[in-house]
């Protein structure tokens, strides 16, 4: 491809207002964020819990790496594998109520590797149709026959399935969508499951820690066992704080990934240190459970911000509350707007989210404060009002 080719595709890119920016960040994921030098209050992290910046998750942090130094050094299956990934890899399978677990480096290679390990040609994959871009590229990467149902839409699915002749069938879904906040039907999922003989695989990246008892997530929040949910995969670097991922099943789903899943294979494990602040976090989501409580307190004043001042958003109930805004442009217009007034609302666009439907994406912390939210929604009025948008 010539240097001309790529110019043009950018220029097509930054004419359709899809152009995207890195920002420069100063200092700790905190509510109040240095961008680019100037200080903004930030309702764009995926720091649900506001563990990220914890004092005790920090410290456990710095001792971890005077004794296992800073670096993984090699795959888990060569001399990586150290005392605080087992560990580490016991407690989120007990915590999540599974036989095993395993700890990968990030989500993304969790889902491809799980995918790809699992699946083959001859064999079929079912993705709701909003699952995450990880997902969708690991259905692809798989060779397995690849289809997207209506996005939580059960009946499509279950027409997708019953014509399918596939080897093999796995189901695959999001817990809490990314853009859209909404939790995926899980128990009905589960039943299409067991009926057409399909595995379920549930990425719960955005439940994990803030939904469900203790905060276990999707599964526990729709009362899934391991025999009805058989393949769970979560991140630790939302709510969690930290960094990494895994993934908690059977005995043999955990055995078979440990063998065939090339992205746990071919890749160095996360630092040890990152592992051993990790079991720290997964205690104090346990521990502190107001957190949750404050989120929630926080959604609610949100939400019925919103409805009086008849800003449009989904039926999110959780830390994800996107302002469906229509255009890229006017998502653009609306997030400068809100910078200008130090506020930062991260405009989503395509291919991020399906064209047309564009959105603010405002994530909700623990570490936010009441007088924020409202600090918020004052701005959000205003913009609002100058700016017109597409409703729902």
């Amino acid at each position: 491809m010539s240097a001309f080719a790529l110019d043009t595709a950018l220029a097509q890119r930054q004419e359709q207002s899809l152009y995207r920016q890195r920002q420069l960040v100063d200092g700790p994921q905190n509510p109040e964020l240095v961008v680019n030098g100037r200080q903004y209050l930030a309702f764009c992290s995926n720091d649900y819990l506001g563990m990220a910046h914890h004092p005790k998750v920090i410290n456990t942090f710095k001792k971890a790496a005077d004794v296992y130094g800073v670096g993984g050094g090699a795959s888990h299956l060569i001399v990586g594998h150290s005392r605080a990934h087992h560990q580490l890899e016991e407690e989120l399978a007990e915590f999540t109520g599974r036989s095993r677990a395993l700890l990968f480096s990030t989500g993304y290679m969790a889902n491809l590797g799980v995918v790809s390990a699992l699946m083959g040609s001859g064999d079929a994959v079912f993705q709701d149709r909003l699952n995450h871009a990880s997902l969708l590229d690991a259905g692809r990467l798989s060779g397995a026959r690849c289809q997207r149902y209506s996005h939580v839409d059960c009946d499509n699915l279950s027409l997708r399935l019953a014509r399918s002749s596939a080897k093999r069938k796995l189901i695959v879904t999001d817990g809490v969508f990314s853009m859209d906040g909404n939790v995926a039907p899980l128990q009905a999922l589960a039943a299409l499951a067991k009926q057409h003989d399909a595995w379920l695989m549930v990425d719960d990246a955005h439940g994990f820690g803030c939904i469900g008892h203790g905060g276990r997530g999707c599964a526990d929040y729709c009362d899934l066992s391991q025999d009805n949910l058989p393949i769970l995969m979560g991140t630790l670097s939302k709510a969690f704080g930290t960094a990494g991922a895994f993934v908690a099943g059977s005995e043999s789903l955990i055995e078979t990934l440990i063998q065939f899943a090339r992205t746990y294979i071919y890749t160095t494990a996360m630092p040890p240190a990152i592992a051993e602040a990790t079991r720290t976090s997964l205690r104090l989501v346990q521990e502190e459970s107001w957190r949750r409580t404050h989120l929630t307190k926080l959604i609610n004043r949100f939400r019925a911000g919103c409805g009086a001042s008849d800003i449009p958003l989904t039926s999110s109930f959780t830390a994800i509350q996107p302002i469906m805004v229509g255009s890229a442009d006017c998502a653009l217009a609306m997030s400068h707007a809100l910078s200008e007034a130090g506020i930062l609302v991260t405009a989503i666009r395509p291919p991020s989210v399906p064209r047309g439907s564009a959105r603010l994406r405002v994530t909700l912390s623990a570490a936010h404060t009441l007088e924020q939210v409202d600090r918020l929604l004052v701005a959000l009025e205003q913009v609002t009002r100058k700016i017109p948008r597409v409703a729902l």
